[in-house]
C-alpha cells in the first residue's frame, strides 16, 4: 500500500484536519487516516497484506479472553480530534469498544496495535505511527514484515513511557506473547498461505 497526503476538493486548507473532515472522505476503497491533523491515504491492501493480517487476527482470536476483543481494519481508533488511525489488527477492552455509539470507533487506546508492512508504509509504521501509539499509551505495538521468504515480527512493549523491543522473530522462530494475553506466535505460520504448495510453482493462494 502506498501512503500519501494529497489535496482533495472541499477539504479546508491552511489548518490541520479533524475527524469531522475525515468523515467527509469518499467511500472509494481507500483507507483514510489522520495523524496530528495530516491526512493519510492508503489504497486497498494487497492479498499478501490481508492474508497475514487475517492469520494473526485468527491466532489472537483463538487465545483472546472474553473481556477483550480482536478487531481488524478498517476500524478506527481516535485520539482526540486530529488523530484517527486504523491499525491492521488491534486488541481492545470490550467495554471500550462499546462505549462510543455502540462500536462506531474506539475512543480509548487499544491494548495492542499491529501494523503489517507494505513497502511504502514501512517508514510511517516504524516512525510516525510508532510515536503516535507510544505517546497515547498503547501498551504493545507489533510490526510484521509479510515477506513469505523471510517473514518477521517485531514486538514492542511500553516501558516507562517508551517502547522497548521484547521480541524479534524471523521465519520458524516461536515466541509466547504475554501482553495483552498469552498467545503463541511464529512468523512462518502467518505467511503459510502465501507460500507455494508442495510440488507446485504457484503460491498457496492460487
Amino acid at each position: 500500500m502506498s501512503v500519501m497526503a494529497t489535496p482533495l476538493a472541499g477539504l479546508p486548507c491552511g489548518r490541520p484536519l479533524t475527524v469531522d473532515d475525515l468523515e467527509r472522505m469518499p467511500d472509494d476503497g481507500h483507507r483514510y487516516e489522520l495523524l496530528d491533523g495530516t491526512r493519510l491515504v492508503s489504497p486497498a491492501p494487497n492479498v499478501w497484506h490481508q492474508e497475514v493480517a487475517f492469520a494473526l487476527a485468527r491466532c489472537l482470536h483463538d487465545a483472546c479472553p472474553p473481556e477483550l476483543r480482536v478487531v481488524i481494519a478498517p476500524f478506527e481508533w481516535r485520539r482526540g480530534r486530529r488523530t484517527a488511525l486504523q491499525p491492521d489488527v488491534l486488541v481492545a477492552r470490550r467495554q471500550d469498544l462499546l462505549a462510543v455509539e455502540k462500536g462506531k470507533y474506539l475512543g480509548e487506546p487499544p491494548l495492542l496495535a499491529v501494523e503489517v508492512y507494505s513497502p511504502s508504509t514501512k517508514r510511517i509504521d516504524r516512525l510516525s505511527k510508532l510515536s503516535a501509539y507510544e505517546e497515547a499509551g498503547v501498551a504493545s505495538y507489533w510490526l510484521i514484515d509479510p515477506n513469505p521468504d523471510v517473514p518477521e515480527l517485531t514486538a514492542l512493549d511500553l516501558v516507562d513511557g517508551h517502547y522497548t523491543e521484547v521480541a524479534k522473530l524471523t521465519g520458524a522462530q516461536r515466541w509466547t506473547a504475554t501482553k495483552p494475553f498469552p498467545a503463541d506466535l511464529c512468523p512462518d505460520a502467518l505467511v503459510a498461505g502465501l507460500r507455494p504448495e508442495p510440488g507446485s510453482d504457484r503460491t498457496g493462494l492460487g
